[in-house]
């Protein structure tokens, strides 16, 4: 039956990701980081949640991870290189290991740029990415600690991946990611039918994610930049756009 996911809007803009593997019954979370909401998640889905991935270790993403773990004994797996400031993990994890949410087994790719730890979790049975901060729909992460080489170099690792792969993102800054992308490329086609589906979503209160990644490598300008020079160039004008 495979492996079930579902965003669950947190704080003001955030997602963390609802996982089920359907066939065991397996559950977990990605970047927990608001209780209330997460519990009455993981309760409404029958109050078990046996795992909880992390992607990065800004307060954002992880705030509610203790407190999760301790009401319902989830196992926390995080970056070996970041466990000095994430929750306490039970599993550390590097470049290339594998993860398992009952039958569900996922990969851990190293993805820094935005974070100098930051990873993503790829299942690619379903096939989906649970990218964090590193790649949003039409967007990009801010490059906090590491270098826009490095980012680069992280989403050229992304787009290499299967083009149907739902790209699961830890924040909904779609339309205003939009708002940019226009720039950039006003005459792409792909992007305004995009843009103009975003528009119904979000006027609709839905979420604009989990997104196609071949969809993405049409419409989002830093998938689409040809080099490391480029890739800097967008990602300084779009710190600076308003």
């Amino acid at each position: 039956m495979g492996l079930s996911i579902r965003p669950v809007p947190i704080l003001t803009d955030n997602y963390a990701w609802f996982l089920r593997d359907e066939d065991s019954g397996a559950t977990a979370l990605v970047d927990p980081a608001e209780e209330a909401p997460l519990v009455t998640a993981v309760e409404e889905a029958g109050g078990r949640l046996d795992q909880i991935f992390l992607t990065h270790h800004h307060a954002d993403h992880v705030a509610a991870t203790d407190a999760l773990r301790k009401r319902f004994g989830a196992i926390v797996t995080g970056a070996a290189a970041d466990a000095y400031r994430l929750p306490m993990l039970d599993q550390a994890v590097a470049e290339g290991d594998d993860i398992a949410l009952g039958g569900a087994i996922g990969t851990v790719m190293e993805t820094p740029g935005h974070t100098r730890g930051h990873i993503a979790f790829h299942f690619p049975l379903v096939p989906a990415l649970f990218c964090g901060d590193t790649l949003f729909s039409l967007g990009c992460g801010r490059l906090f600690e590491g270098s826009a080489e490095e980012m680069f170099h992280s989403l050229r690792r992304i787009a290499a991946l299967p083009d149907a792969t739902l790209i699961c993102c830890g924040h909904e800054y779609t339309l205003s990611n939009a708002r940019f992308a226009q720039e950039v490329e006003p005459e792409n086609a792909a992007l305004h039918a995009r843009v103009a589906e975003i528009d119904i979503l979000r006027a609709e209160a839905r979420p604009t994610v989990p997104v196609r990644l071949g969809l993405e490598k049409q419409t989002n300008p830093f998938l689409r930049a040809p080099d490391v020079a480029t890739f800097a160039r967008l990602r300084r004008e779009k710190d600076a756009f308003r």
